[in-house]
């Protein structure tokens, strides 16, 4: 494959759907010290070819400058474009007991939930206003202490009256004396028997004694004190226990529909449904909760909380109307659908130069009510390409991503950073475990820089998904020609053709300054159809047919030409075979550069 021409790096960071920019803008700017170290390897072969003074020697210098670079390039490739494969099956029979048991555990905890109703109800309210209405209670019970602790300081209100007169006439309080010990001893004696009148008397009696041992400010001031006891005496016979005896039977009343209720039989559980699959139904429902416990590295209760936030999220974005509704084709050619790779995942490209087009730009991206939109129509493809897995067990249910940085607008774009950093998130939180192979390609220098400083951070099994590369050669290893579309080096393209991506294609690599022959035999009374494509092209190309007569002569097809870069297309021709034979194609390639090669052919059958 093409591991020559594609520049290998270390793993990405793991992503959904689309690539988080934003962090690049920070790297770029870090890097800018790094860049003078960063030379371009494929440029260097080509230097000492200019120099050469002979040209027989120059080739074989060349040749193995190319192998000693293929071969340290080679050895790159296989510690980060090949990276180590996590093989996970979602057989309930295959899995690890610990795997099992926290399966079993999620799906107990989702029943409780579904009998209680909480999965689809509505999260309980934030923290920050249940604790205002704390603090407006705390205020107001302190409040209502504050009133009571100044009725009770009405009363120690007495001494406030300057006592300098009573202070100056010792000797008549001391001769008034007895009085008081009686008064006291009257009181002590009525207190415990006291009816509410009787202890009005009584405190009416002390007043009006201490009257006449205190001067006239005193009197004033005891005369209001006087008052403010009748009151509060007055009062005390209103809380009389005859009403708590009444609430009491109010009580008893309220309990016949506390035994009316518990007599109601419960509700069903309630059914819940992720991507057309219930939560707890058969098999297909273990895949989608694996998908969650992978997500979480299999803690249960994390994957629990992953699970209610979903279902509450697409309850809350309609995402089942989002289905039924029109946003239009005009980011079709952003994000399309197309082939699948040779495991059987469907493959899905995100072209982020596209968006160097203004008008598609300002139509996705010029306000918050677009990027809604733009949001809305991403979150729609994707559920839509999710909806034609099936979910079995042994089935395919992970997408291949493909992300072209070719020409991408990159971090400088801010509307196109903050739509997707919002996507992204919206993708990881919801969408777990969807995503089988994440491919770069393309990539330009600030994303290697980005993917250099992250790739320490990530764990193994976050890179194992990921691969990274400047051409987009590298398709090849994971998706065969006939699946790749011809925009990116393969033979798959739309409108009517002899050939389908049902028609398997042959793929070989041609080596710096060699040639190369493709042999088609060919039957009499035969049409023989053949399509050739070489990535790159710049090669001499030529086709003709050579019968299987001895001294018969050979028939020139195509005559030998120059094929330049800018014809990178697919050569289709035919040949009507009138006597057994082969068709021969030769390719010569004079560059210092592999070459890969792409081909088939059909035979169809004719009458004169």
């Amino acid at each position: 494959m093409a591991e020559e021409t594609q520049k290998p790096a270390a793993a990405a960071e793991e992503v959904v759907v689309v690539p988080d920019v934003a962090p690049a803008e920070k790297a770029a700017a870090a890097a800018e010290k790094e860049l003078p170290s960063a030379p371009e390897p494929e440029e260097a072969p080509e230097k000492p070819a200019a120099a050469a003074p002979e040209e027989e020697s120059a080739p074989a210098a060349e040749e193995g400058e190319e192998k000693s670079k293929a071969a340290g390039e080679e050895k790159v490739a296989e510690k980060v474009v090949e990276p180590v494969t996590y093989k996970e099956s979602n057989v309930y029979a295959e899995l690890p007991e610990p795997q099992k048991k926290a399966l079993d555990e999620l799906k107990q905890l989702i029943q409780e939930a579904l009998n209680k109703h909480e999965l689809t109800a509505p999260p309980p309210p934030p923290p920050a206003p249940a604790a205002k209405e704390e603090e407006k209670k705390e205020v107001e019970e302190e409040k209502k202490e504050a009133e009571e602790a100044k009725a009770e300081e009405k009363p120690e209100l007495k001494p406030e009256p300057e006592p300098a007169a009573p202070a100056e006439e010792p000797p008549k309080a001391e001769a008034d004396a007895p009085p008081p010990p009686a008064v006291e001893e009257k009181v002590e004696e009525a207190a415990p028997a006291a009816t509410p009148t009787e202890e009005v008397a009584v405190v009416v009696e002390v007043v009006e004694k201490l009257r006449a041992e205190v001067d006239e400010d005193g009197a004033k001031t005891v005369e209001v004190d006087k008052e403010t006891i009748v009151e509060v005496a007055a009062s005390a016979p209103v809380a009389e226990p005859e009403p708590v005896k009444e609430a009491e039977p109010a009580t008893e009343a309220a309990e016949p529909p506390k035994e009316e209720a518990d007599s109601t039989p419960p509700p069903p559980p309630e059914e819940v449904s992720i991507w057309g699959i219930p939560l707890l139904a058969d098999e297909k429902s273990d895949v989608i909760l694996l998908k969650f416990l992978r997500a979480r590295d299999f803690k249960v209760k994390d994957a629990f909380a992953m699970i209610k936030n979903t279902v509450r999220w697409r309850k809350e974005f309609g995402i089942e109307a989002i289905l039924e509704e029109e946003l239009g084709s005009e980011l079709d050619k952003f994000v399309f659908t197309h082939g699948f790779d040779t495991e059987g995942h469907p493959v899905c490209y995100n072209v982020y130069g596209e968006f160097q087009k203004k008008d598609l730009y300002q139509s996705a991206f010029a306000d918050e009510e677009k990027r809604k939109k733009f949001l809305k129509w991403r979150i729609q493809f994707l559920e839509k390409s999710i909806r034609k897995f099936d979910f079995s067990p042994t089935g395919v249910c992970t997408i291949v991503q493909v992300n072209d940085l070719k020409n991408s607008p990159g971090p400088a774009k801010r509307e196109l950073r903050q739509a997707t950093s919002q996507a992204l998130q919206l993708l990881q939180d919801n969408y777990p475990e969807f995503v089988a192979k994440q491919v770069f390609i393309n990539v330009p220098w600030w994303y290697l820089v980005f993917n250099r400083m992250i790739s320490p951070f990530l764990t193994q099994r976050t890179k194992s998904k990921f691969v990274v590369s400047r051409t987009a050669e590298i398709l090849f290893k994971y998706i065969a020609p006939e699946q790749v579309p011809v925009q990116y080096g393969g033979l798959s393209r739309e409108g009517e053709h002899e050939f389908t991506t049902a028609d398997a294609a042959t793929d070989i690599i041609i080596k710096p300054y060699s040639k190369h022959t493709v042999e088609f035999p060919v039957t009499e009374k035969c049409l023989l159809v053949w399509e050739t494509r070489v990535v790159g092209w710049d090669v001499v190309y030529g086709a003709e047919f050579v019968p299987s007569t001895e001294g018969a002569y050979t028939v020139i097809v195509q005559k030998t030409r120059k094929v330049a870069p800018a014809d990178e297309t697919i050569i289709s021709e035919t040949f009507k075979g009138g006597e057994p034979g082969k068709i021969v194609l030769t390719i010569d390639n004079q560059s210092s550069k592999k070459k890969k090669l792409l081909y088939r052919s059909k035979t169809k059958a004719y009458s004169d």
